[in-house]
């Protein structure tokens, strides 16, 4: 036997202590009425009470307390095989792995915090199938849609600037390849969630956007950066910190968050955050997605234990109907 929410167990510690408490009280009641000095007169008050129905009533009560604690516990054993429907969205979340995304205006840089937001949504996910687009020079889908939250976050944890050769950030390109990711039988609303500092070289992001609002895909984006600039920190083949990038004339580059390329690609229907401190972003995400049609994504067999809780409150209620018919007085 297994418990579903073993924590009520806790109160059956409970249960000797408030019997300890009224022995007490029986105890002080007994030295109270000896205080009478008149024996017999104490036996002739008490003579009409049922003191055995008394004590089976309070053990009676005892059990049926001992019986729900243990029916609030979720008591399972056996098992069972059901059909289990799972509904939610599509999410095809896009990551830029560029190197401007090491900037370290968002701490500990842009990059990390990203992927901390989105191992955050996953933890907070119900159902929903989620994939990931890795992008910089060019995009590829990192792991497809899927309902496997843990294998998902594996493949998360490689996403690095290294992992795409190719420099630049073909954001446009990145949006296109998420929208070939998602599953066209499927009736339930598609999502592409960016993540990024909104800079985009060499494609035009908008008219992607365009291409997947017509799909029938809806766009939300969390910028991560400043608006005032951030240098790129470079590092060399063992990690160490080797300086800044600097463009052709020799001037530090500074990456900015482009706030208002994010807001057009959105567009009406979808949303832009910004990546705060406090997280913020990532509740208002999730209160959108909230409000998104869902729809079944899958079926499948699953093991289930069985609930038993029902028999501890049948014999609960039974207690207690046996506790109210004995009787208090002869």
């Amino acid at each position: 036997m297994t418990f579903a929410e073993p924590q009520f167990l806790l109160a059956l510690v409970l249960l000797p202590l408030a019997g300890l408490f009224l022995w007490w009280m029986q105890r002080r009641r007994r030295a109270a009425l000896a205080l009478l000095g008149d024996a017999a007169l104490v036996q002739r008050l008490s003579a009409g009470v049922n003191w055995n129905g008394r004590l089976q009533r309070t053990i009676l009560w005892f059990l049926v307390l001992a019986l729900v604690i243990v029916a609030l516990a979720r008591p399972q054993w056996g098992s069972q095989v059901q059909v289990v429907e799972q509904e939610g969205v599509q999410i095809m979340v896009v990551l830029d792995v560029s190197s401007s995304m090491l900037a370290q205006d968002v701490q500990p840089n842009r990059l990390t915090r990203a992927k901390q937001t989105i191992s955050e949504l996953m933890d907070r996910l119900n159902g929903d199938e989620i994939g990931l687009v890795l992008f910089s020079g060019a995009s590829f889908i990192q792991f497809p849609l899927t309902s496997d939250y843990s294998t998902a976050r594996s493949f998360l944890d490689a996403a690095q600037p290294g992992i795409i050769s190719r420099p630049g950030t073909v954001l446009g390109e990145a949006i296109r390849t998420a929208l070939g990711g998602f599953d066209p039988q499927r009736a339930s609303q598609k999502v592409i969630l960016i993540l990024t500092d909104g800079e985009s070289h060499d494609d035009d992001p908008l008219a992607a956007a365009q291409e997947a609002a017509d799909a029938g895909a809806v766009l939300y984006a969390i910028g991560f950066g400043s608006p005032d600039g951030e240098p790129i920190p470079e590092y060399d083949a063992n990690g160490q910190f080797s300086g800044y990038k600097k463009d052709q004339s020799g001037e530090v580059v500074l990456s900015r968050l482009e706030e208002a390329t994010l807001q057009q690609i959105v567009g009406s229907s979808g949303q832009y955050f910004r990546a705060t401190a406090a997280g913020a972003e990532l509740d208002a995400l999730l209160t959108a997605l909230d409000n998104l049609q869902k729809a079944q994504l899958d079926s499948r067999l699953q093991t289930l234990p069985i609930e038993r809780f029902q028999i501890f409150l049948s014999l609960a209620i039974l207690a207690l109907l046996g506790a109210e018919l004995i009787p208090e007085r002869k």
